[in-house]
C-alpha cells in the first residue's frame, strides 16, 4: 500500500469539486473526471444513453480532432479509459507528471466541447449493439441481466448498462446530445487527480482550463423499487455446454446499516473481493475455506462460486454466481447451494470466519490502493457513490463489524421469499 498524505477537496466557483492527493514515490500523475449520471439514472425509452455517450466522448471535440483523442496520452507514455456503470461515468488518464497540464485539457475539452458528429453517432450505434449481442451469446451475462431485470420491477438499476436493443435502435444524436449537454457540467462531476504534483499548481491549472465552464445538472429522480413479496425465478434454455445458476437478493446501499456486515458475510460464503466495479474488473483469487467453495466446489457439484456485492447509492443486488460441474443438475446444486445458505441464516458465521473474512477483505483494501490509479478512482468512486469522507472511514467500519451483525443481516436478507433465482439450462443445438 502506499503512504499517502491528505487529500485536499477543493471547489471551483462553477461547482467543479477538485480532489487532489499529493505522492511523491514516482514521477506519475493520475486524472480521473468522474460524472454523477449513470444507467440507474436512465428513462425507458432511453436506456444505454449513458454509456453510448461515454463512448462519443472519445469521437473528438472542438480542440481536439478525433484521431488525436486517445493518441496525444500515449504520446507522453500513459493509459486511458473510460466506464459507465449504474450511478457513475468517468475518464481516466495516467501518464507522467509533466503530462498533467494536457489531461487537465483533454477532460475539460470532454465535458464542454464535444462534438457529436452525426455519422460518428450512427457508427457507435453499431459498435454497440454488437456489444449487446455479444454479451448475449455469453451465458452467464445473458443470466445476469436477465435476472437483474427480474428482481428489479421499477427502478433503473433494472436494465443493463448497455441498454436494450430497440431503445439502441431508436435513439437519436439528439438524445445523445442532450443528455451529454444536461449531465456534464461542473457542478455535476468531481476532478480527482493523485501523483507527483503541487496542490495549488494543480488548482491554479483546473481554474484555466475549467473554469469558464457552466450549467445546472437536472436533479436525480429515481423510482423507487417495491418490496419484493415472494421469490422469483428465471429460466434460460438455450444452445451451450455448461450450466449456470444465479441467486440475487436487494442489498444494501452503501449508506445502510447493513452493508459492512452484508461484505462480510459475502467474504466468508464466497471469498473476499474489491470494493468497486473497477477492481472487479481484475478478479481475485479463489479462496478455498470460503463456506460455499467447500460445499460446492470441493463436493464436486460446482466449478466456479463467485458473490457480487458492490457499493451503490441505492439499493442494488447481492449476487451469488455458480457454475455447475457437468452432469450435476441444476436442481442439485441449487439444493445443496441453498441449504448452506440457510444454514448461515440459521446460526450465523462463527468468530473466527468473521475475524477471517475482515482480515481478507482488509488486504484487498491494500490491494485497491497499489498505484496512483488505482488510489485515484477509490476517491473518485466512494466520493461520487457515497460522498465526502466516506472513503477514508471505511476500514473502521469494517473492522466494528460483529458476528451479531452478520448472522442479523443474513437472517433478514438472504430468506427465500426476497430471492430471485436464475437457471441457464444448455440444450442441445437442433
Amino acid at each position: 500500500m502506499l503512504a499517502r498524505a491528505g487529500v485536499r477537496s477543493l471547489h471551483l466557483d462553477n461547482g467543479l469539486k477538485i480532489l487532489i492527493q499529493e505522492l511523491h514515490t514516482a514521477p506519475l500523475v493520475s486524472v480521473w473526471c468522474w460524472y454523477r449520471v449513470g444507467s440507474g439514472d436512465e428513462l425507458p425509452g432511453r436506456t444505454g444513453v449513458s454509456h453510448w455517450v461515454e463512448h462519443m466522448n472519445f469521437k473528438g471535440t472542438e480542440h481536439i480532432p478525433r484521431d488525436d483523442m486517445k493518441g496525444i496520452v500515449e504520446r507522453f507514455g500513459g493509459t486511458w479509459n473510460g466506464y459507465t456503470w449504474v450511478d457513475q461515468t468517468t475518464y481516466l488518464e495516467t501518464a507522467g507528471k509533466d503530462a498533467l497540464d494536457t489531461l487537465l485539457f483533454i477532460e475539460a475539452e470532454r465535458m464542454g466541447h464535444g462534438l457529436y458528429e452525426p455519422d460518428e453517432c450512427e457508427s457507435e450505434r453499431t459498435v454497440i449493439i454488437s456489444e449487446l449481442q455479444g454479451g448475449e451469446n455469453d451465458p452467464d451475462t445473458l443470466l445476469d441481466t436477465e435476472v437483474t431485470a427480474t428482481a428489479f420491477r421499477a427502478h433503473g438499476y433494472r436494465h443493463p448498462t448497455i441498454g436494450w436493443i430497440d431503445d439502441l435502435r431508436a435513439m437519436t444524436r439528439d438524445d445523445l446530445f442532450g443528455h451529454y449537454r444536461q449531465h456534464y457540467v461542473p457542478a455535476n462531476a468531481t476532478l480527482v487527480v493523485v501523483g507527483d504534483v503541487d496542490t495549488d499548481d494543480v488548482l491554479r491549472r483546473a481554474e484555466a482550463h475549467f473554469g469558464r465552464l457552466g450549467g445546472t445538472p437536472p436533479p436525480r429522480r429515481r423510482a423507487a423499487e417495491p418490496a419484493q413479496i415472494g421469490g422469483r425465478r428465471v429460466l434460460l434454455e438455450r444452445e451451450g455446454t455448461t450450466a449456470y445458476l444465479k441467486f440475487a437478493w436487494h442489498a444494501p446501499a452503501v449508506h445502510d446499516a447493513d452493508f459492512f456486515p452484508m461484505l462480510v458475510l459475502d467474504a466468508a460464503l464466497t471469498g473476499a473481493k474489491g470494493l468497486n466495479i473497477w477492481s472487479s474488473f481484475r478478479g481475485a483469487p479463489p479462496q478455498r475455506r470460503a463456506r460455499l467453495y467447500t460445499a460446492l466446489v470441493e463436493r464436486g457439484l460446482a466449478s466456479v462460486v463467485g458473490g457480487s456485492l458492490l457499493p451503490t447509492t441505492e439499493p442494488f443486488l447481492y449476487n451469488v454466481s455458480l457454475t455447475a460441474i457437468e452432469r450435476v443438475p441444476l436442481a442439485a446444486l441449487e439444493e445443496a447451494a441453498t441449504r448452506e445458505i440457510d444454514r448461515v441464516r440459521a446460526d450465523g458465521l462463527t468468530e473466527d470466519e468473521v475475524a477471517r473474512a475482515k482480515r481478507q477483505l482488509r488486504a484487498r483494501l491494500v490491494f485497491e490502493t497499489d498505484s496512483v490509479t488505482n488510489i485515484a478512482h477509490q476517491l473518485g468512486y466512494f466520493e461520487t457513490v457515497a460522498g465526502p469522507g466516506y472513503f477514508d472511514s471505511i476500514g473502521s467500519r469494517l473492522q466494528a463489524v460483529t458476528p451479531a451483525e452478520v448472522a442479523d443481516a443474513a437472517a433478514r436478507r438472504l430468506s427465500n421469499e426476497k430471492r430471485t433465482v436464475g437457471w441457464f439450462q444448455p440444450v442441445e443445438h437442433r
